[in-house]
């Protein structure tokens, strides 16, 4: 820890001394990034740079309701095709399906939502075609 800074010495005389002993004892050898060029120096400046960095390191996102669910959607749609059995892909459907329709019924703020449920048999003929086997008559 540095001590207090001493009365009649300026802030500046004083912090430079404090950085260059620390420098003399290799206190910033072994810092993280080292000789290498600071990341993001190409990109023009966004103040908000720090938050949206934090949340990229957090991996932490903030999207409107209705994004959220379409990315939701999105997700599910991915997850139904590569489900194991129709049993699976029905329940997947299902549950997003209902979250669908609640949000068509009462939208959510932001952008509109721009979703419909998804046709259940349609999604399992997909799913059909990518799995061709013993267990795609299993309801």
């Amino acid at each position: 820890m540095t001590e207090r800074k001493p009365r009649g010495i300026d802030f500046e005389t004083w912090t430079d001394r404090q950085i260059r002993e620390a420098e003399q004892r290799g206190a910033f050898k072994d810092l993280p990034g080292f000789g290498k060029p600071l990341p993001g120096l190409e990109r023009p400046y966004d103040e908000d740079w720090w938050i949206k960095e934090k949340m990229r390191r957090e991996k932490v996102s903030f999207l409107p309701p209705a994004l959220t669910l379409r990315k939701e959607a999105e997700d599910a749609l991915a997850a139904a095709v590569e489900a194991r059995t129709e049993r699976e892909v029905r329940q997947i459907i299902a549950e997003i399906n209902d979250k669908i329709t609640t949000a068509l019924r009462m939208p959510p703020p932001g952008p509109p939502l721009n979703l419909s449920p998804y046709d259940v048999e349609t999604v399992l003929t997909t799913w059909r075609e990518n799995h061709q086997g013993p267990e795609t008559s299993a309801r």
